[in-house]
């Protein structure tokens, strides 16, 4: 399964981010030595980014391709809101923070299995998601829910778990009339 920035997208029209088809999101631009002074009240935006797609590829199933270029396009869109996004890049800037005092590489150069590890010692996958709560409960919140939510509410990911027609995506009359002949079927 291979995702896409157009599933992006569609994910980000569907939270009212992005309208009409005519959406451009701009291609990150990992910063230099001269663009980013790594100031910790401004988060760069290569640290969430790389931070997010690590995560992406722990929470996300092993067959999925394309995960980069998704994330990417996702927590660009993502961070527009400015709450919203400044919440998301703390958590993922508290993430990696941990996994350098803890293992002394940033969270995206760990290997998978390192920052699944992480991720679980963090109590990240029991955790309930909090938005202001505790470490563990904001991680979940902002980094592993809204992986798994763009996964999920994505056309690719969305057929995955048998969602024909995620809210956002045109699905067109095929899509309604499958669901009415299973329906029927069934009972």
């Amino acid at each position: 399964m291979r995702l896409t920035r157009r599933d992006a997208i569609a994910v980000l029209a569907g939270l009212g981010i992005v309208g009409g088809g005519a959406v451009a999101i701009d291609r990150f631009d990992p910063p230099t030595a001269e663009s980013d002074d790594g100031d910790r009240d401004d988060i760069p935006q290569a640290v969430v980014v790389s931070t997010m797609v690590a995560a992406g590829e722990v929470v996300y199933p092993s067959e999925t391709e394309g995960i980069r270029e998704f994330v990417e396009a996702y927590v660009l869109g993502r961070t527009r809101d400015e709450e919203r996004g400044a919440q998301l890049r703390a958590a993922a800037a508290e993430l990696d923070a941990v996994a350098r005092d803890w293992h002394g590489e940033p969270f995206s150069d760990l290997p998978r299995d390192e920052r699944d590890s992480l991720l679980r010692e963090l109590g990240a996958d029991t955790a309930d998601p909090v938005a202001d709560g505790t470490l563990s409960e904001r991680i979940r919140f902002h980094v592993v829910n809204e992986l798994l939510y763009a996964f999920y509410a994505s056309p690719t990911g969305g057929r995955l778990v048998g969602i024909e027609n995620p809210i956002g995506y045109p699905g067109g009359t095929e899509s309604y009339q499958r669901a009415t002949t299973a329906e029927t079927e069934d009972g």
